[in-house]
């Protein structure tokens, strides 16, 4: 793929760059494979710090490890897509399934709903805040990863669904603001994934799609570039 347009006075870049945010396994890692193979250069990051490392001797990528919800974190990540001349595509992927097993709304621990808004998102607005700049830069594009549970009704799935919902919305109010911007908040669908695994069980989720498939998706989305929205799989 050909490097993102300029702003005018700023020299052109043959490769432009990516920020994925959980990229240590499934679609996050998945994301940055396919990325690499189109010549993005990636910063990526997670929390498991080994898994991280391997995923960058893979991709060639600046790999910092550590937790988006930490504003620290956010702000070396921000500085890492600074030295690097600026940022093209910021992947909101890295969240939290909250209480597990799913239980009921009645029955949700506060705690743990406060930690996955935390995790789902304050830490990609925090992340968007912290690469704004370099974003408007390069008229890039972020892509937040959404979920069917945004907007429907699934029993046990409250919780996670309101963070979804919440993401969407602060989404499309950026979307608004930020009109030099793409924006797409992606539900991917179910995916053959860790988390989807923890959520209905390994058997179940096994004959979901593979993370690759869905890779491969956001990259032909990125070099699409539609009008910002929502985006399903």
């Amino acid at each position: 793929m050909t490097g993102t347009p300029s702003p005018a006075g700023t020299p052109a870049r043959s490769r432009p760059t990516a920020l994925v945010t959980g990229a240590s396994r499934g679609l996050g890692l998945a994301l940055a494979r396919a990325l690499a193979t189109d010549g993005w250069r990636l910063v990526v990051t997670a929390r498991g710090a080994a898994d991280l490392a391997e995923a960058a001797r893979e991709t060639g990528a600046t790999a910092l490890a550590g937790d988006v919800a930490d504003p620290a974190h956010r702000e070396r990540l921000a500085q890492a897509v600074h030295e690097l001349g600026g940022l093209d595509l910021l992947v909101n992927n890295a969240g939290s399934l909250g209480a597990v097993p799913l239980p009921p709304l009645a029955a949700y621990p506060l705690d743990t709903l406060s930690e996955a808004l935390a995790a789902n998102v304050l830490a990609p607005l925090g992340l968007i805040q912290a690469t704004l700049r370099g974003l408007r830069e390069h008229r890039g594009a972020v892509i937040n990863i959404s979920s069917d549970a945004a907007v429907e009704a699934y029993e046990g799935w409250g919780g996670y669904g309101l963070t979804k919902a919440a993401l969407d919305q602060l989404s499309h109010v950026l979307a608004v603001e930020e009109p030099d911007l793409a924006v797409w908040w992606v539900d991917p669908g179910e995916m053959r994934t860790r988390m989807l695994a923890d959520a209905i069980g390994e058997r179940d989720a096994a004959s979901a799609a593979d993370p690759d498939t869905v890779a491969q998706f956001l990259v032909d989305l990125v070099k699409r570039r539609p009008e910002s929205g929502r985006v399903t799989r």
